[in-house]
């Protein structure tokens, strides 16, 4: 307490000026309306530089939680395409009855859950991704794996709150797809060199195909919905002992930096195998 008197004591003057000067700038800005204008111009631009630092610290420490809702909103995005919807037609339906039934039923065919990528890799021969969903969730092996990209594999195995899927980087991978201009379908393979391109192939050299050109998923896939894209042509081989071509396909799906999938529910896939697969045994 004494050396706050002593510090007074010893600048009064200086503090009794500052006192006076700032009644007198007061006094200027609320009686003065040209002073006052000016204030709160100066005033507003400060205030706003400080709320423009403030936001964008704020921002960036909630980059997680924006890119976790994002994630979501596109999910439900998702469910709500078109073509992840089927449609069951019983106008053709035979009853006993004296009323009529022509109605078309809307099904949802596809659903989409998010999942955020635990584990990654790129540089083996065999590929996989570890994502934090399992059986707990709804998950089951035999579920397609789409980035926000394009496709990125399949689900292999399946733990209780976390499941691996078998990456597009892996050699024994295959997924049928088809050209977007020509509708030609192929199959989509990796050769276990570069994790920038896999392979096509089955396209028939009768097929006009263009560097550029988009792959996307085919109707014909129980996995994914179709026309979900898979890459872009970045090479055409003309093998002369071949009527086919063989193709280099640069990935939509970046997988050094892949931090959210989606992982798709065939909700009819069941049903489709098992009918396919009784088929075969019948008629071998």
């Amino acid at each position: 307490m004494r050396n706050i008197f002593l510090f007074i004591g010893r600048y009064f003057n200086f503090l009794f000026f500052l006192v006076l000067q700032v009644v007198a700038l007061s006094m200027l800005f609320r009686f003065n309306s040209f002073h006052q204008a000016i204030f709160m111009n100066a005033s507003s631009g400060i205030t706003g530089k400080l709320n423009e630092k403030y936001n964008g610290i704020e921002y960036y420490f909630r980059l997680k939680a924006t890119n976790e809702r994002l994630v979501k909103e596109n999910e439900l995005l998702h469910q709500m395409l078109i073509q992840n919807a089927g449609f069951v037609d019983s106008s053709r339906k035979l009853i006993i009855d004296t009323a009529r039934i022509d109605s078309l039923k809307k099904i949802q065919k596809y659903r989409f859950m998010a999942a955020k990528v635990v584990g990654n890799t790129i540089t083996l021969q065999n590929n996989f991704l570890t994502l934090q969903r399992g059986s707990a969730q709804g998950v089951r092996p035999n579920m397609g794996v789409v980035s926000p990209q394009g496709i990125a594999g399949t689900i292999v195995n399946v733990g209780t709150n976390y499941s691996v899927a078998m990456s597009l980087l892996h050699r024994q991978y295959k997924v049928v797809v088809k050209l977007k201009n020509s509708g030609d379908r192929g199959t989509i393979e990796w050769d276990g060199l570069s994790p920038f391109y896999v392979t096509l192939k089955d396209i028939p050299k009768s097929a006009k195909i263009n560097k550029g050109d988009t792959v996307l998923t085919s109707e014909t896939s129980s996995l994914f919905p179709s026309d979900i894209i898979v890459g872009t042509v970045n090479e055409i081989i003309d093998d002369k002992s071949s009527n086919f071509y063989t193709i280099k396909v640069k990935p939509a799906t970046d997988f050094s930096n892949v931090e959210f999938v989606y992982i798709i529910d065939n909700t009819q896939f069941a049903e489709q195998k098992n009918l396919e697969d009784s088929t075969r045994k019948k008629f071998q």
